[in-house]
């Protein structure tokens, strides 16, 4: 089969592999679509230990399996492999298992024609759900459970709430169009890139993109705060941002350096919580609100074949590319 590898840092590949062999509980799936993600970037720039090359990367991953109960139909992949029996798994917060293994990192990745995963992780997809909206569960379920989180821990309800996302990648795309979606109508997005900020007004109706080196929100007036970066920079705009009493919700991994005001987080009772991924729950989540349609403007989505991955890694770099990139193996 055809592979795309992360070979080294900032570089990748398209190679011949072998094909991938599903071990019990498992179906061999014929990948249709996988989206480029910002942890895949974070591995390609060398910044993830965990991800050692030569690797198959890819973890958005939409396909038809060849055996089990699902053979011949299009399915959703849920990347993120659990144990199910730990008492994280059973109370729902699959997510946090101290066993959870993630395709692209100790699983085989699906940049590639075909890969593997266990059959209690597909989800059938509804006729009216394309591939390449498919091939956004897996960020959206992301931001299903960012906007959760946020929500049980914010003083107002979202639909009253000043809410700030810090970047405008497909994380801060989506998170956007979840709060949109629960009623927030005062809601901003901080992108230093102009180009993006244009395709990011088109994407998210009602949203004030800005670029946070030259206005945006004032300090100490946002009700919520969504992290969708990760950085020093960001978590100091974050802690600037949000009001005494407010919710600041880190998605983001970009590196874990200074930017968090613990003083002010502590005599201001701010809340500041980290997210990570998703239960099934949210990713059950993240395919209903797909299927009903939340994704109407698809500009900041760009299709590319697979022999394309390699540029689109140096593309994304570069900062030339769309929000989101999808490869397809077809």
């Amino acid at each position: 089969m055809r592979a795309l590898f992360y070979t080294g840092t900032m570089q990748s590949e398209l190679r011949d592999a072998p094909d991938p062999i599903a071990g019990n509980n498992q179906v061999h799936i014929d990948v249709s679509h996988c989206g480029i993600c910002g942890s895949d970037m974070h591995a390609w720039h060398g910044h993830d230990a965990r991800r050692v090359p030569p690797l198959i990367l890819g973890h958005e991953a939409v396909g038809i399996p060849r055996n089990g109960e699902y053979a011949g139909q299009r399915v959703a992949i849920n990347p993120l492999h659990t144990c199910g029996t730990c008492r994280h798994c059973l109370a729902g917060d699959d997510h946090i298992c101290p066993d959870r293994k993630l395709m692209s990192m100790q699983l085989p990745g699906a940049y590639a024609e075909q890969t593997v995963a266990d059959e209690r992780n597909l989800y059938v997809l509804p006729d009216e759900l394309s591939n390449e909206d498919a091939a956004l569960a897996e960020p959206m379920a992301v931001c299903v459970h960012a906007v959760e989180v946020a929500r049980k821990t914010a003083r107002r309800p979202i639909a009253e709430s000043l809410c700030v996302v810090l970047g405008g990648g497909a994380i801060g795309v989506l998170t956007a169009l979840v709060l949109a979606d629960q009623g927030c109508k005062d809601l901003w997005i901080a992108e230093p890139n102009e180009k993006r900020r244009a395709v990011l007004e088109a994407a998210v109706p009602s949203i004030n993109a800005y670029d946070p080196s030259n206005g945006g929100p004032e300090a100490e007036t946002a009700d919520v705060v969504l992290d969708a970066v990760g950085m020093g920079a960001t978590r100091k705009a974050a802690c600037e941002l949000v009001v005494p009493g407010g919710t600041i919700v880190h998605i983001g991994l970009q590196d874990s350096a200074d930017g968090i005001d613990t003083r002010r987080i502590t005599l201001q009772e701010i809340h500041f919580s980290g997210t990570y991924c998703y239960s099934r729950y949210d990713f059950a989540a993240a395919l209903k609100l797909l299927a009903r349609g939340i994704v109407q403007n698809r500009d900041w989505i760009e299709v590319r074949p697979l022999e394309q991955g390699a540029q689109s890694f140096m593309d994304i770099h570069e900062g030339n590319a769309a929000p989101k990139i999808i490869l397809s193996m077809a």
